[in-house]
């Protein structure tokens, strides 16, 4: 594989004269594997060739040595190469810049090896070792939902490792008041109210297993949340166009975002929908579209509009990558893996910014409750949009129908006499 890269026999002799030869060759095997460009492995190599003759000089004999002498090496170059770096964060990256090639290598010639932000357990993980079992199998947590458990109780671990508290025996109705309000300073309502009910499911688990004497749930007040307290966060279909117009087609990035956006907008999908969509889930026989495992467990069927349909086409010509896996969406740079929701979402947050769409949390989301809007506007029946959509209640179609939006707009921008 190092012929691929390397013209001169020198240097390709340079490399197989390393004590890492193999695994510095089984390592360029596998970026190649994975699509990355050259670029990436005349920048590795040499790295790679660096970090060698370090672990050497510190008395790694074996391939299993290696993981101990990363810190050292990282720490090393980071003082080498970090000097005109002023700020923390800086310095940092460059840590990072290094210490990515090197655990990836040993992720690959060591499977057991886990990479540095890997390998922390679930909080709690010592003290209630049942509870992501609990969620999993019982509550039936998705795992994007699994993760935002993870991270709340993270906080409620790091606050109680600060104050000396050790064990979650520990823990009272006034150590649980004040980690709430220092950790929701500057958080929005919305977090606080995950946060809060993250911890209401984690203390009732706790208490069930007898790991604490009394069930401490009842103490977590969240902040209070009215059902019409605002407005869905729609835009007009103007600004719609104005988005997709920011789009540029031309590119790879562009024909994939062009498609994903206008299944956002068309058919009000999730970015996890959309995200999840295969190949099998377009018939271009019947020109139907598929959506399979919507959030109420159900699947939709949906009639490929052209636009769409040319536009999925487009991409999938032009755009996404020779894969084995029949996920419909790439990412676009190596490593090759199909799209995740949160992407699908950054790219939406990235054409409206793009395109000056002002909205309060810009997301896919936004292009859902358009899609809604739309269809209320256009007096469809609230138990038709709801089935359109994916609602499971008709409460939450029902939301979007306590405003006409286009009449505010009208309001706001004139007199309003005439609407009045």
């Amino acid at each position: 594989m190092l012929e691929k890269y390397y013209i001169k026999p020198q240097t390709i002799d340079h490399i197989r004269a390393n004590w890492l030869a193999e695994p510095i060759e089984r390592y360029v095997t596998w970026l190649d594997d994975r699509g990355y460009g050259a670029r990436n492995v005349f920048r590795r190599v040499p790295l790679l060739l660096r970090f060698s003759t370090y672990a050497q000089s510190k008395g790694a004999k074996t391939w299993e040595d290696l993981p101990q002498h990363v810190p050292g090496f990282v720490n090393g170059w980071t003082r080498e190469h970090g000097l005109n770096r002023r700020t923390d964060r800086t310095r940092k990256s460059v840590a990072n810049e290094v210490r990515g090639p090197i655990e990836q290598m040993l992720h690959v010639l060591l499977p057991s090896f886990a990479p540095t932000g890997r390998s922390k357990p679930f909080p709690f993980a010592d003290q209630a070792p049942g509870f992501v079992a609990h969620l999993v199998n019982e509550r039936g947590l998705r795992p994007k939902t699994l993760h935002k458990y993870r991270e709340y109780l993270r906080h409620l671990e790091d606050y109680l490792k600060d104050i000396k508290v050790s064990s979650v025996r520990e823990l009272s109705p006034t150590i649980l008041s004040a980690f709430l309000t220092k950790r929701s300073d500057g958080w929005g309502m919305s977090m606080v109210g995950g946060l809060c009910g993250a911890l209401r499911v984690f203390l009732r688990y706790v208490f069930r297993e007898k790991l604490i004497a009394q069930d401490l749930s009842g103490t977590i007040e969240g902040p209070k949340k009215y059902r019409l307290s605002s407005i869905p966060r729609s835009i007009s279909w103007t600004e719609v166009e104005r988005m997709l117009e920011a789009v540029d087609r031309r590119s790879v990035v562009g024909r994939r975002d062009y498609a994903i956006l206008l299944l956002l907008v068309t058919y009000g999908l999730r970015g996890r929908e959309v995200a999840a969509l295969t190949l099998d889930d377009l018939d271009w026989e019947r020109e139907r579209l598929k959506v399979p495992e919507r959030k109420a467990g159900h699947s939709t069927a949906y009639p490929l509009a052209p636009i769409v349909g040319q536009a999925i086409l487009d991409y999938l010509k032009h755009g996404r990558p020779q894969q084995a896996d029949r996920h419909l969406f790439y990412r676009v740079m190596a490593p090759f893996s199909p799209m995740t929701d949160c992407a699908v979402s950054q790219r939406t947050s990235y054409y409206l910014h793009k395109a000056g769409v002002p909205v309060p949390r810009p997301g896919s989301h936004t292009l859902r409750h358009t899609c809604v809007q739309r269809l209320i506007d256009a007096h469809f029946p609230l138990k038709t949009i709801g089935d359109y959509v994916g609602h499971t209640s008709p409460e939450s179609t029902a939301i979007y129908a306590k405003v006409s939006l286009e009449t505010l707009r009208e309001v706001a921008l004139g007199d309003g006499e005439e609407v009045v």
